[in-house]
């Protein structure tokens, strides 16, 4: 009786995964050094709520420094409004729009055969923005690129994996049994560490919700209450004024809602103020911080009302 033969699992297999038994030879030498590196700190930010992050542009660069110019694709599974808010502000509307998507990363090899995919989660808000398109556009955004870099950490500790270990740039992998050490690092000379300047967030993200209040570092906050002092009595709030009085109260809800009044009041909502290296509107800086603070304020009540 003839024996049926078992076909090889590479055409077996129902597309090449990271399992496929033949990936291994698949990757190269100078590949594989880099993808055992640990993430550079230049590469990690705070995001709002204070956690480690990293920007997907960033993410995106060290993709093509690894698998090469169309060495990996990205494809959206999903991207679904969850949710359309508007909230009544005098005669201009506030939105906050919330998306949530489905990101798939995969990867080549250099013959531009696939090594890889991987699926990332996310939702992501546009947050009390004064244009219901900017809302929906940072919506969509921030939803899709949270999403693509949770695909992206199953490549490891490059790829922000060690930043799951309570925000630590210190490698968790270290070592992997199915490309061990004698495939690349004998094979491959130490590559030079690109000395790239520290990682910025993209302009026209949300970042500017929990920035450093405008000229806080050119100025201390004793000197900024004596300007505002001084500019108060001349009679009038300037500009200049008011930036001192937004560093002065930054951490307080009731001090941002009072300057945002006194903005309007003096015509000084579209002025513009430097948040980092970006022109943010009055309007919209302080807007998005008491924005911000009430979430702080509110998770906090929820942390309180757990314990208890």
């Amino acid at each position: 009786m003839a024996q049926a033969i078992e076909a090889p699992a590479s055409t077996t297999a129902e597309g090449p995964t990271q399992h496929t038994q033949n990936q291994v030879s698949r990757f190269t030498a100078p590949q594989l050094r880099l993808l055992h590196r640990a993430v550079d700190p230049k590469r990690v930010g705070k995001d709002d709520k204070g956690f480690a992050h990293m920007q997907a542009w960033d993410i995106k660069r060290y993709l093509l420094r690894v698998f090469g110019f169309a060495g990996y694709d990205t494809e959206n599974r999903e991207l679904t409004l969850v949710r359309e808010i508007e909230t009544p502000n005098g005669n201009r509307s506030k939105w906050t729009v919330v998306y949530r998507a489905q990101v798939r990363l995969i990867v080549k090899d250099v013959q531009g055969r696939e090594l890889g995919h991987w699926d990332g989660e996310a939702a992501g808000a546009g947050n009390n923005l004064p244009n219901l398109a900017d809302a929906h556009d940072m919506g969509m955004k921030t939803a899709s690129s949270q999403a693509f870099k949770r695909a992206a950490t199953h490549l490891g500790d490059a790829f922000g994996l060690s930043l799951y270990n309570d925000g630590s740039s210190a490698p968790v992998v270290n070592f992997s049994a199915a490309h061990p050490p004698e495939q690349w690092e004998k094979v491959a000379a130490p590559l030079p560490e690109p000395d790239d300047a520290p990682v910025r967030p993209e302009p026209g993200s949300q970042a500017t919700e929990d920035a450093t209040p405008p000229e806080q570092e050119q100025t201390g906050r004793a000197e900024q209450r004596e300007d505002v002092r001084r500019q108060e009595q001349a009679g009038g709030t300037t500009l200049e004024a008011l930036k001192g009085k937004i560093n002065a109260g930054w951490s307080n809800r009731l001090s941002c809602e009072q300057n945002l009044a006194d903005a309007r009041k003096h015509g000084l909502l579209d002025e513009p103020v430097k948040v980092g290296e970006m022109d943010v509107r009055v309007e919209d800086l302080l807007t998005r911080r008491i924005a911000h603070l009430k979430q702080q304020a509110a998770q906090a009540n929820a942390t309180e009302g757990q314990a208890a």
